[in-house]
């Protein structure tokens, strides 16, 4: 990696911009299924626009992350560090877990938190190779009667949800487009 590429790509105005990105993740968070746009950096491939501009959003020098599978290379290693100071580390200790669905299973990997602390869990960042308003039916906070998401693996996904309050968050990403799915959210397989 260059220290050109290192050190490009990141927010152009980094107080507005890491504003407008934190409102569109907490948005998709507060509202299960919804669909948004998301960009504003440009990362090193195999990373997504939208997980590369989350991650910089999100991280910092307090934050651990996992990179899974074919994310995690030496050029986007060095671009996140260099950009958040966030540490990469392993599954069981990551508070953001990166790559694929196939890549980042088991979820049994990842911390869901404890009775006394349900927020020391892991947040998965899933890149997808598109996000689509269909699939399973997403019930719950932030819903008013129904959303609908293309997910992975629905069955995974629910015995996620059935953990709640412990359990998984989650963010699909695909392209410049992010959606989210909190461990609140009940997902059926249609509607």
């Amino acid at each position: 990696m260059t220290q050109h590429t290192q050190f490009s790509g990141g927010f152009q105005n980094a107080p507005v911009d890491a504003a407008h990105a934190f409102r569109a993740a907490m948005t998709v968070m507060a509202r299960p299924g919804e669909i948004r746009e998301l960009k504003g950096v440009l990362p090193p491939g195999p990373l997504s626009v939208a997980t590369g501009t989350l991650l910089l959003t999100l991280c910092d020098q307090e934050t651990s992350v996992h990179l899974a599978g074919r994310i995690n290379t030496s050029e986007v290693r060095n671009w996140l560090v260099f950009h958040t100071g966030a540490p990469i580390t392993s599954a069981a200790e990551a508070d953001f877990a990166v790559g694929t669905w196939d890549e980042l299973m088991p979820l049994s990997s990842y911390r869901i938190g404890t009775p006394e602390y349900p927020d020391r869990s892991a947040t998965l960042i899933v890149e997808c190779d598109e996000l689509l308003p269909q699939g399973s039916a997403l019930r719950g906070p932030g819903i008013k009667q129904a959303s609908h998401l293309s997910l992975p693996d629905i069955g995974v996904l629910q015995d996620n949800a059935r953990l709640y309050p412990l359990g998984c968050d989650f963010f699909f990403t695909s392209n410049d487009k992010i959606a989210a799915l909190p461990r609140s959210t009940q997902i059926g397989v249609g509607d």
